[in-house]
């Protein structure tokens, strides 16, 4: 349980509430799916940093496993790297908000199949990066994510999701919003709560047919239970995106408290 208690929310938005003036990292996120499955707020309560407490939408919380390509990193103003800051990364994520009404993300697990960037995110922003073996194709209609973890464990961690984007949706439901436009990142890093504040054009989103779902990486990253069939899948294409810097997501002196359990 925590002692936490955020104010109200911020509202749910599909566009970004502003952009940071001075990007520490610039980045895209390009042929992604979201898989996402409903769960009970107090399963993963025990696993969101301090400072937090599980985002909710009509009484449920979720968890989202998101395989990706993450192409050209860059750190301020300089041009995104187009070997090292180019690799596959599928990440298992749960949904926050702190104690000033901020909605996030918690990233339980990121696999990427770059060593020098996971060992950089794990050292900067101590961000639970893992190296993996990992692939994204494309064959005929569907695209095909695969990753095996290398190091640094549980080793041999995998999945393997196969996915064929359908049609483009013109208006996505509120549940839908909710899951992909989050605006922020909720972390512990050397010993404080941060809130890493992030900006992107709003999602192109596609329903998608879920053909193969392989993996044990939302138990590797401490879920309770075998989730079973996801309640939402969902595909993009992509957006260029823009992290500013970091703020505490530390209590506001003046927000009430409740015990969330």
């Amino acid at each position: 349980m925590c002692d936490v208690l955020p104010a109200v929310p911020e509202p749910i938005s599909a566009d970004p509430p502003g952009s940071p003036r001075n990007a520490l990292l610039t980045q895209s996120w390009l042929d992604l799916a979201f898989l996402h499955w409903a769960v009970d707020p107090a399963e993963v309560a025990p696993l969101l940093p301090a400072g937090t407490v599980p985002d909710t939408l009509d009484g449920a919380t979720y968890v989202g496993l998101v395989p990706f390509r993450m192409h050209r990193v860059g750190w301020f103003r300089l041009p995104g790297v187009p070997y090292l800051g180019t690799f596959p990364e599928t990440n298992v994520r749960l949904y926050s908000v702190d104690a000033q009404g901020r909605r996030g993300v918690v990233f339980r697990s990121l696999d990427a199949s770059r060593l020098i960037p996971v060992a950089i995110a794990r050292t900067v922003f101590q961000l639970p990066y893992l190296w993996s073996r990992m692939a994204v194709r494309r064959s005929d209609d569907t695209i095909i994510y695969t990753s095996t973890r290398r190091w640094p464990g549980p080793q041999g961690a995998y999945s393997r999701i196969t996915v064929r984007p359908r049609e483009r949706i013109d208006e996505p439901t509120d549940l839908e919003h909710f899951l992909t436009a989050r605006w922020g990142m909720h972390n512990s890093a050397f010993g404080r709560a941060r809130y890493l504040p992030n900006t992107h054009p709003r999602w192109p989103l596609h329903r998608a047919e879920l053909i193969e779902c392989d993996e044990d990486l939302t138990l590797s990253a401490g879920l309770p239970r075998p989730l079973g069939a996801p309640v939402s899948v969902l595909y993009s294409p992509g957006v260029a995106v823009r992290f500013g810097r970091p703020a505490s997501s530390a209590r506001s002196p003046s927000a009430g408290s409740t015990r969330a359990r």
